[in-house]
């Protein structure tokens, strides 16, 4: 549920602020099905980060990915915020409608000689003995002539190696720091079918909405060298970020879906949100039990201590605070 306007001006011109006295968050799940347990708490986490300190908190639907898009999901995952107290301010921005500004910023990077067209399959990039995710891009096709118009190929930001070693100060897990050339190397801007990747949506959309802090899951961490750099060469400012723990089984594997991976439960959202509160270690008090949502998120935005789970990358599904 909406609860005002987005700050146009800030929108209208990305003069984001990462110094600024009021947070702007976001939650930006995908609507290719249910919301569980942990994108939850991705939502919970955002908003409490941006509404204890008066901030405001955004929500926009990244649905660029449209063979994977469920009719519907978008609608279900609104549904479930609002029954979570959820609310957020303006509009919801679907990234299937910014296909102009992910155009403009691609033509801008093109100007600049940062992209090159790359028909590589992924098949003919894994090697023998280790897979694609771990082995930066070889730099096939960085040399090669431009591929004709008609031609399917990606497009990949080129990463000079003067300027590809990206450090922040993660909000929740501190200092942090990677040489994108030798981990990632040159990485899609475009994708083969015509997409726009995820990294190039996500910084265009930030600085669009005037996003200052960008609080989600700890599998995104590395993502972020990636961003900064775009943002960089695209002359667009950067967000504090801060990673939040991920839920995950109690031997610390990836939560499987016969635990917390299938659609959450919404007969008792106040009894959710208490778990999601203990997950993030709040220690929210037992007189909350039975209470509506949006009382349980007055106490959680005005007692929010992320110092309890700051360090922390995961957190098992069945702990009880």
């Amino acid at each position: 549920m909406s609860v005002g306007s987005a700050n146009t001006e800030t929108a209208r011109t990305g003069t984001a602020d990462p110094g600024g006295a009021q947070p702007i968050g976001r939650f930006a799940p995908s609507p290719t099905g249910h919301l569980h347990l942990g994108s939850v708490l991705s939502a919970v986490g955002s908003f409490l980060a941006a509404r204890a300190n008066a901030g405001r908190w955004l929500v926009r639907m990244e649905d660029l990915d449209t063979p994977r898009v469920l009719p519907g999901a978008d609608s279900e995952i609104l549904s479930t915020l609002e029954r979570l107290g959820l609310e957020w301010h303006g509009e919801v921005l679907y990234q299937s409608r910014r296909a102009e500004a992910y155009s403009e910023a691609l033509d801008r990077l093109k100007a600049r000689g940062l992209l090159f067209a790359c028909t590589c399959s992924r098949a003919s990039l894994l090697g023998p003995e280790e897979a694609w995710s771990s082995a930066p891009y070889p730099g096939i096709c960085r040399h090669k002539p431009p591929v004709p118009e008609h031609g399917r190929a990606a497009l990949r930001f080129r990463v000079a190696t003067d300027t590809s070693v990206v450090a922040f100060q993660d909000l929740y897990q501190g200092p942090q720091q990677e040489d994108v050339a030798t981990t990632t190397g040159d990485f899609i801007a475009l994708r083969r079918d015509g997409i726009p990747a995820y990294h190039l949506a996500v910084v265009v959309d930030d600085a669009f909405q005037g996003v200052n802090q960008v609080i989600r899951g700890a599998d995104l961490i590395d993502s972020v060298p990636r961003q900064v750099l775009l943002q960089r060469s695209l002359g667009l400012p950067s967000p504090r970020y801060g990673h939040l723990p991920l839920v995950t089984e109690p031997d610390g594997s990836k939560l499987s879906k016969s635990r917390g991976a299938v659609p959450i439960r919404l007969e008792a959202p106040g009894t959710l949100l208490l778990r999601v509160l203990r997950l993030l270690r709040q220690a929210p008090p037992e007189a909350l039990s039975g209470a509506p949502p949006a009382e349980i998120l007055v106490w959680a935005a005005s007692h929010w201590r992320p110092e309890a789970f700051i360090g922390t990358l995961q957190i098992p599904a069945d702990y009880q605070g």
